[in-house]
């Protein structure tokens, strides 16, 4: 099995009879998912995913991924939230934080409209200026905010670089299978489309098309993402808190909940998993955060920020605990040899491969962590692969949605993401907007 779960440092902070105590509810709660019976239920796409995908189009997909590496420098991907996550998430870690950097990837891979900085818009646009360009845009309605002002921008850059007809050839637009905004503009202007299905969420999106096809442009196997999903889906059928490692996950944070760890940390030791913590972040947060309850995701890449959170998590207030994510191999390693003059003092970590070094600080770690009162769940992965990344990717879904009916929330939908966006429409004068205007003025003044 490509992932394991390791509970040898939570045994002091749960106990078995917690587990037997919790079951029932594990267990009403997967019931509920897979009858499709529970709150959010026109929105579990996504558990079917890994063998119902549309073969036609994931054919389409690789073929345009193939066209786009031969033809292009450079691929912006333009999305926000669930529309960039995945697919950034997915790409550097199974290469690297600095995938553009390397001299073997042909066609790099930035990401726009996920912001209103003019900034980091100019920067891109800067980069692109004397390369060849493809766009992927990703959206459902086509009128969220920053990916719609960020497409704007890219499609007159791409019309003034290429011409109306060369540009319809290098967008490429993620949508609505029938309606909305974009999927309108696609039609008119003879844009390759691929869909978004309707029952799958956004942050459960990066197996469909959101997903692949930045991370097949990358060269991933995206065949074997999705074996690794699929074997997964198979693996995490059953109800069983004792061998179902998504259920005993979703047992775990909930019982450490209930006992006041409201925080969860989700860490790794390789910095390739920074984007897959921000990819769980959403995931959990946009998930469980509802109706004042719900678990706060947040993340951090040892060793690196021991040096900036370890003081906290030490000795600060209780509230968290953390989950870590213990690649098993990692391919790549580096052998220390021995310096003659030992000028630095570090020929204790001679003639040895770095990757102990790195472990023996994780071992340290997780020592000095569950001492101080910081319970640690160790999530055992093979390796870095596309295989035990799809399997990674659907653990993590499932879990959350059990999770999610253990809280007894609605796990699939996302109400408070709107507050923000009536106050940012009203305060820009938008059409329909107009009585909430002069109070939100006041208000800051």
């Amino acid at each position: 099995m490509p992932l394991k779960l390791n509970e040898k440092h939570l045994s002091k902070f749960i106990s078995a009879d917690e587990f037997e105590a919790i079951k029932p509810q594990i267990e009403s709660a997967h019931r509920l998912l897979h009858d499709k019976k529970g709150l959010g239920n026109a929105f579990l796409g996504w558990m079917d995913l890994p063998k119902a995908y549309d073969k036609e189009e994931f054919a389409r997909i690789k073929s345009a991924a193939e066209k786009i590496r031969s033809d292009s420098d450079i691929l912006v991907v333009i999305g926000i939230g669930g529309s960039y996550l995945g697919a950034r998430a997915a790409i550097e870690f199974l290469y690297s934080q600095h995938y553009n950097d390397l001299s073997c990837k042909k066609t790099k891979i930035y990401f726009a409209g996920n912001s209103i900085s003019p900034r980091y818009l100019n920067e891109i646009l800067e980069i692109c200026k004397d390369k060849d360009v493809s766009i992927n845009v990703i959206s459902k309605s086509g009128t969220t905010t920053e990916p719609a002002l960020a497409f704007r921008v890219f499609r007159e850059f791409m019309e003034k670089k290429y011409g109306a007809e060369g540009a319809k050839g290098r967008i490429y637009c993620t949508t609505d299978k029938a309606k909305g905004t974009l999927k309108s503009l696609a039609d008119r202007n003879g844009y390759e489309s691929f869909v978004i299905p309707d029952d799958v969420g956004g942050r459960f999106s990066v197996l469909t098309a959101v997903g692949l096809l930045p991370i097949a442009v990358a060269g991933a196997d995206i065949n074997a993402l999705m074996s690794g999903a699929e074997k997964a889906m198979d693996d995490f059928a059953n109800d069983d808190v004792y061998s179902n490692a998504a259920c005993r996950y979703a047992a775990i944070r909930n019982i450490l909940y209930r006992k006041g760890k409201i925080i969860e940390m989700l860490c790794s030791y390789e910095p390739s998993f920074t984007m897959m913590n921000e990819w769980f972040k959403q995931l959990y947060g946009e998930s469980e955060g509802k109706n004042q309850k719900g678990i706060f995701p947040s993340s951090a890449i040892y060793s690196t920020d021991l040096h900036s959170l370890g003081q906290y998590v030490q000795d600060g207030a209780r509230l968290m605990f953390e989950t870590v994510v213990d690649i098993k191999n990692i391919g790549n390693d580096l052998f220390l040899m021995e310096d003659e003059a030992n000028s630095d003092g570090l020929n204790f970590l001679s003639n040895q491969n770095m990757s102990l070094v790195n472990r023996k600080a994780f071992e340290g770690t997780i020592l000095a962590h569950t001492k101080g009162g910081v319970p640690n769940l160790i999530i055992e992965l093979d390796s870095i692969t596309e295989f035990d990344l799809g399997y990674m990717i659907y653990f993590f879904e499932k879990a959350c949605a059990v999770s999610g009916y253990v809280l007894a929330i609605n796990p699939f939908n996302q109400p408070g993401v709107e507050d923000y966006k009536k106050n940012m429409f009203a305060l820009l004068g938008k059409p329909g907007y107009e009585a909430e205007k002069e109070t939100l003025e006041k208000l800051l003044k």
